[in-house]
């Protein structure tokens, strides 16, 4: 709470800091100088890019504004930077308060040891020790209900307080009405519409699309239906199948959202003979994390090293580990914190963030050095438990296995950069919807048997995952990808049309709105008390507003990209000559170029929606 309070007071301070330096008259002026004077044509392009972007984001910035309308726009800014800090402090508030204490046993059937270990620990560590199992709305509690709990009732509790966090219902169960998101929401709707009318866009979505691959929102919205069109037979097929086993094999006539993961995991369960418990058994932290650094060591060349306890390196956490990255030569290129564990306040979710980017620094007597980026990558994953007097390897799912993958995508494209010019370097000035690449790209390895092989073990018996149970995991893969493509579809186009064509000054309001895309394109339609908005954090406390369809537009190209590995190496999908490719041309060149120039490069070509189909299951 201290810090919140730290980071809220100084926001306002940090905010008008960066709102005015892009509305800088001097240095806009300087940049267009630049760009027009002959020693430009003499840039490396890496800098070239750096003088391109800089100029649009100044005008972005509303730098070309009158003196009045730039105050205004410095007043948006602000107001929004606060509008977004209390979405995401509502939330989190929301989370933390709700928990349900469990004291009856037979009232928890189904949830498996793990969970009920981890609950058990979680009411004892109470501030008031409390007597049972105790359960919570973050991602490890809340799902090992929602996926495995017997007890109806339990799962509809845990769904109500998880689909209205953050919502009037919410405010109303603990009378305050303080925890409402939608009150900002509608706010920051009408600021992000005066934000773009200033700047001389028709909508939001034009402004946040000015930086990305996408060319305008029409582009979008009819990659997303057509997308959706493709995905919708399958969509259709997958909820047929799940409410005729639910009726024939759960007893359940009507299928509740509530019902949803654990009707799944018990059809996923009946069709494929394995559980998600089953293979978790699998995946210990101490087996998962070497196999996943051999895997990018093998690829490029690196090699990766915890380091020393008494390095001098500060940790918020004692949970978290610091690594560094050496390359052949035995350099440091690299380092990054990992932060694995769901605990009380934390925020939930993954996610990769940069605390040092690499860049050249020049010094006295013409000398310089090299910075060594750093980066931290965060998930909140169940940490180990104890099990008769002695401490378990965390133990992680294979989705969770996935997840860990993706966040460590993005942290190599942040390290292992080789561009030496700050704005340009890593992750930076790579298109938002390009930015999911290198993360998306590296989920694909979490499925071959080479990969997986070597990094298993089974927490009982020490035994690798085996192939007969790895070879129902493949046959299990696209289990019911046509629901879950649409799901992401949904989001994305409620997002889109948020921002482009919904008037937040009229009568229509975002919950008419998500009703009338959820008409247009799902199949499963939740009940009317959900308040998703409430909680999306992606657009309106993330930095994805007009911009969630990215996850799907990356999804083409990190399926497209991974199919060179698939075609040119066919049974040696672990090939360093094509990942040394892929560094050289995707990861090392961060944003010193655009991403489709950067994807041409690597793969010979622009790419195709095919792969994606392929991978999902969806392919004709």
């Amino acid at each position: 709470m201290a810090l919140r309070e730290v980071y809220n007071a100084n926001l306002p301070k940090v905010t008008q800091y960066f709102a005015e330096l892009s509305q800088d008259q001097a240095l806009f002026e300087k940049l267009k100088q630049l760009r027009s004077s002959p020693e430009f044509n003499d840039l490396n392009n890496a800098r070239k890019k750096i003088i391109e972007n800089q100029l649009r984001d100044f005008r972005l910035g509303g730098a070309e504004l009158t003196t009045d309308n730039k105050k205004r726009f410095l007043s948006i800014q602000e107001e929004l930077s606060a509008l977004s800090a209390k979405f995401s402090d509502n939330l989190l508030d929301a989370t933390n308060d709700f928990y349900l204490i469990i004291t009856q046993q037979n009232e928890l059937s189904g949830i498996p040891e793990d969970a009920l270990l981890a609950a058990k620990d979680a009411a004892e560590k109470a501030p008031d020790p409390l007597k049972g199992w105790k359960f919570t709305l973050h991602a490890p509690s809340y799902l090992s209900v929602m996926q495995y709990a017997d007890n109806r009732d339990l799962r509809e509790k845990m769904y109500r307080a998880y689909q209205t966090r953050a919502s009037e219902i919410d405010s109303l169960a603990h009378g305050t009405s303080s925890w409402d998101n939608m009150p900002l929401i509608n706010k920051i709707l009408k600021l992000r519409k005066e934000e773009a009318n200033l700047l001389s866009f028709d909508c939001y979505a034009a402004v946040s699309l000015a930086p990305k691959m996408a060319e305008s929102p029409q582009q979008v919205l009819d990659f997303l239906h057509e997308l959706a069109a493709k995905a919708r037979p399958y969509a259709e097929r997958d909820l047929t199948e799940l409410k005729t086993f639910a009726q024939t094999k759960l007893g359940l006539e009507k299928l509740e959202s509530w019902d949803l993961a654990y009707a799944s995991e018990k059809l996923r369960v009946e069709r494929y003979a394995f559980s998600d418990q089953e293979v978790k058994q699998y995946f210990p932290e101490n087996k998962v994390l070497p196999g996943m650094f051999r895997l990018v060591e093998t690829l490029y060349g690196i090699t990766i090293s915890e380091a020393s306890l008494s390095c001098p390196i500060q940790r918020w956490h004692p949970d978290v580990k610091f690594f560094d990255i050496h390359d052949a030569k035995s350099r440091l290129i690299g380092q990054f914190y990992l932060d694995l564990y769901a605990r009380p306040s934390k925020r939930g979710g993954a996610w990769m963030d940069d605390a040092i980017t690499r860049r050249r620094i020049e010094q006295e007597n013409r000398q310089s050095s090299l910075q060594i980026p750093v980066a931290y990558l965060t998930c909140n994953f169940s940490a180990p438990v104890n099990k008769n007097g002695q401490l378990r390897p965390a133990l992680f799912t294979h989705d969770e296995v996935i997840v860990l993958f993706h966040e460590f995508g993005h942290g190599l494209h942040h390290l292992l950069t080789q561009v030496e010019d700050l704005a340009v370097s890593g992750i930076n000035g790579v298109e938002w919807d390009a930015v999911e690449l290198p993360s998306q790209f590296m989920e694909n390895f979490c499925w071959e048997w080479d990969v997986l092989n070597q990094m298993t073990a089974h927490i009982e018996s020490e035994m690798p995952l085996p192939r007969a149970l790895f070879d129902k995991m493949l046959a299990a893969k696209n289990f019911q990808s046509g629901l879950q493509t649409l799901r992401q579809i949904e989001f994305a186009l409620f997002d889109m049309r948020l921002h482009y064509d919904f008037d937040p000054n009229g009568e229509k309001t975002v919950l008419t709105l998500l009703d009338e895309v959820r008409q247009q394109v799902a199949v499963v339609i939740p009940p009317a008390f959900s308040r998703f908005p409430n909680s999306f954090a992606h657009i309106f406390a993330g930095g994805y507003a007009a911009g969630y369809y990215s996850y799907k537009w990356a999804e083409v190209l990190s399926a497209d990209a991974y199919s060179l590995f698939e075609e040119t190496n066919p049974g040696n999908i672990v090939n360093a000559q094509t990942g040394n490719r892929f560094w050289n041309e995707i990861l090392a060149v961060g944003g010193s170029r655009p991403a489709l120039e950067s994807f041409i490069a690597f793969r010979g070509r622009e790419p195709k929606i095919d792969a994606l189909l392929r991978h999902n299951g969806m392919a004709a």
